[in-house]
């Protein structure tokens, strides 16, 4: 017989301390995410002085917080791979390069967003 799951404001409940474990856990053992982290804390607020609509902001800090969760999944992704095993296998190394990738990405759309609409404000 299965065990009775959680369900309602609990499972809710379950699931945010689950979320803010993994975000624990990332700040603990992930210089990458730390140091994005910190950027983020900085530029969110400074998003709300930049953008000049509702539209530019959440362009602002919604690319900040797409570094965050690319990072977490990239975490996710090398810790899985490392638990697999540590011998060196092809598709291994695809897994960590793509998430690598994905945050490379996640970072570049960072410095678009905030270079068109910072170069907009500024200097357009």
């Amino acid at each position: 017989m299965s065990k009775p799951r959680k369900t309602g404001l609990r499972r809710i409940w379950n699931a945010m301390f689950y979320s803010l474990q993994g975000i624990t856990v990332a700040w603990q053992h992930e210089a990458a995410f730390r140091q994005e982290a910190v950027l983020s804390i900085i530029l969110i607020p400074l998003a709300f002085l930049v953008g000049d609509s509702a539209v530019e902001r959440a362009l602002l800090a919604g690319s900040c917080l797409l570094v965050l969760v690319t990072e977490l999944l990239n975490s996710a992704i090398e810790a899985t791979v490392d638990r697999i095993g540590s011998d060196q296998h092809e598709l291994s190394g695809r897994a960590k390069d793509m998430g690598s990738a994905a945050v490379f990405i996640s970072l570049c759309t960072v410095g678009l967003t905030w270079g068109l609409i910072g170069y907009e404000r500024f200097l357009g």
